[in-house]
């Protein structure tokens, strides 16, 4: 599989012809690990929260949306837009505590299907199979917009960046949680670590904090605020592996499924290990960004 340039790069001429093959192929993961991820980790495919360590890995992955809706500051019946919404579970949460009006845009129609079948009680969300770059969002239409795990999976940073600074109103906020390199990193942990993750999790080469931080800079947004969760959201794959040690240990059906074909993207026990490694050695971070 061909990665995509870094994101401080220029695009090379057949740009557009490569990323309709990364769009193919990060809709075919998601599609065929579809079943595995909700079995596995539920409705919030995204990392956990930990703030005092003693939360469930259920609350831990509301209280990280919460996290991102929070840092929002939206008003009720708040326009919104969740670039890479998984099942739309953060999205639902902005409705039912905001009234929110949510656009959520996926590659994946198995995580559409799913979405579509929750039941919403006020506001209102549209899940979309649809690229970011084709949303059409008018100028100044969206009071807020997120990207909550999705915009390690985009090459173009600086031009969804210029997406977001033109469909978000002045005064308005755009957060993104996501993955990122470590500033220095060994060319062990770089070649073992984290360009295997990118290649096996169909992402883009993962940004630095200070190369994120001047994208958004360079557009025209003020930095709201900056965190590092590392250390807060790390706990996600020590729970993740050991779901999945008894998980195999106790049910043939997930052999059958991760070696016998039912998945196509089926290494995701290597690469979570690969993660959980990762992020011990501090090759890996987590980065919490708000802009406005």
């Amino acid at each position: 599989m061909l990665l995509p340039a870094r994101a401080d790069s220029p695009l090379p001429p057949d740009a557009g012809v490569l990323e309709s093959a990364r769009n193919t192929a990060i809709a075919s993961h998601y599609n065929s690990l579809d079943w595995f991820y909700r079995d596995l980790w539920g409705e919030h495919v995204h990392h956990g929260l930990w703030l005092s360590g003693r939360e469930s890995p259920a609350v831990a992955g509301e209280q990280l949306s919460r996290h991102v809706l929070a840092a929002l500051a939206l008003a009720p019946g708040a326009r919104l837009a969740d670039v890479g919404c998984g099942y739309g579970a953060t999205a639902r949460m902005a409705t039912e505590r905001f009234g929110a009006d949510v656009v959520g845009l996926t590659l994946s129609a198995s995580q559409k299907a799913h979405a579509d079948m929750q039941v919403v009680r006020r506001g209102k969300v549209e899940i979309r199979v649809q690229d970011w770059k084709e949303a059409g969002f008018a100028d100044g239409s969206l009071d807020g917009l997120f990207a909550l795990e999705s915009l390690e999976h985009i090459a173009a940073k600086a031009d969804f960046a210029r997406m977001a600074r033109r469909a978000v109103r002045p005064g308005g906020r755009v957060v993104v949680a996501t993955w990122l390199a470590a500033e220095n990193v060994s060319r062990w942990s770089q070649r073992h670590l984290l360009d295997a993750i990118c290649h096996e999790g169909r992402l883009a080469p993962l940004a630095t904090f200070p190369e994120l931080r001047r994208t958004f800079a360079e557009v025209g947004f003020t930095e709201v605020g900056v965190e590092d969760l590392s250390r807060q959201v790390r706990k996600t794959w020590a729970v993740v592996l050991r779901r999945l040690v008894w998980r195999l240990a106790t049910r043939p059906a997930y052999w059958r499924f991760l070696l016998g074909g039912g998945a196509r993207d089926g290494i995701f026990a290597l690469t979570a290990a690969r993660i959980a490694l990762a992020y011990r050695t501090g090759c890996f971070r987590y980065g919490f960004f708000v802009w406005e």
